[in-house]
């Protein structure tokens, strides 16, 4: 049975179809149906109230369905809530479909068979919704029993990330894996070219704000098993473990790369837009023994060159 109250927005220029998606859903058992004419309206709408299911047009004038499920997983952000994205649209074809499910859109309903679609799609929606929620909360209740870890020093009390004395034992305890099983550990440093001025220019609390922003925004980009930290107020560290060192490349994080660089965040100054820079250090069993201090030298000494390059910029150990 659907959930009566599942909160719906549906976003459409075209009132008939409007209609016609509001009619089907109230039909089908939904209650809370909100309607926007406008990419624009509907964000005022989610900022005053979160919805659990986005129904929009693919193209809308002044800012489609693309840019608006970017819009709204920044919101999300800033909410500690997870709004499903389905895209109403006439196009066809794999690569449309990847560069959407790219930029955060959840599912489909092809315009041509909505009558048929649409109903179970929501349903669809509407059982993930109550999972997606259900780990939210998890996720709060784990960030509230982190004063244990506080206490042994490891946990960055700001952004609920690992801190420095973490990422030094989760390095160690990487290089003795790949000493013993084989693989690659790739290291990654990460950081905020201008963090500083933007704390002069806008003060603590809003640096603190950013950064919190910024842990999110890293968290949602990084595979499940990687360790992510906060090393200090401009630099992010992370580690992945991997199959071999030739995946420890600049290719394999461009995604990271370009969700920091490219994607505002925003806060109470409004959106603010990084300049981040990434250097990466990639190690196999060939570059071992190594010490944690020297891993963590290689990737400070290639950062400022991915600051000027603009690009992540990458070393396999032991250096030709």
């Amino acid at each position: 049975m659907p959930n009566p109250h599942l909160s719906i927005l549906v976003v459409d220029d075209a009132k008939f179809s409007s209609a016609i998606i509001g009619r089907a859903l109230s039909q089908a058992g939904y209650q809370d149906v909100r309607f926007a004419n406008s990419a624009a309206q509907a964000l005022q709408q989610l900022e005053q109230r979160p919805a659990s299911v986005l129904l929009a047009d693919w193209l809308m004038p002044e800012m489609d369905g693309l840019e608006l499920t970017s819009r709204v997983r920044q919101l999300d952000e800033t909410a500690d809530h997870y709004t499903y994205t389905i895209l109403l649209t006439g196009k066809e074809g794999d690569n449309v479909l990847i560069e959407a499910f790219d930029r955060g859109v959840d599912d489909f309903i092809s315009k041509s068979a909505m009558n048929e679609q649409l109903v179970p799609r929501v349903y669809a929606a509407d059982r993930l919704c109550g999972t997606l929620q259900r780990l939210l909360q998890e996720n709060r209740l784990l960030a509230s029993s982190v004063d244990s870890l506080e206490q042994r020093n490891l946990v960055d009390p700001l952004t609920g990330l690992g801190n420095f004395r973490y990422l030094k034992q989760k390095l160690a305890d990487s290089l003795r894996q790949v000493e013993s099983r084989g693989g690659a550990v790739c290291y990654l440093l990460i950081g905020l070219q201008e963090g500083l001025a933007l704390r002069n220019q806008y003060g603590n609390a809003f640096y603190g704000e950013l950064l919190h922003g910024v842990a999110r925004r890293l968290q949602q980009l990084v595979r499940p098993l990687d360790v992510l930290t906060r090393i200090d107020d401009t630099h992010f560290g992370l580690i992945t473990l991997l199959d071999n060192l030739q995946e420890c490349s600049p290719g394999s994080f461009r995604r990271l790369h370009e969700g920091l660089n490219l994607k505002a965040f925003k806060t109470s100054e409004g959106f603010i837009t990084l300049k981040a820079g990434i250097s990466l250090v990639g190690v196999d069993a060939k570059s071992l023994p190594l010490e944690v201090p020297a891993l963590l030298d290689h990737a400070s000494a290639y950062l400022d060159n991915a600051y000027s390059s603009g690009r992540v910029n990458a070393v396999r150990l032991p250096l030709s």
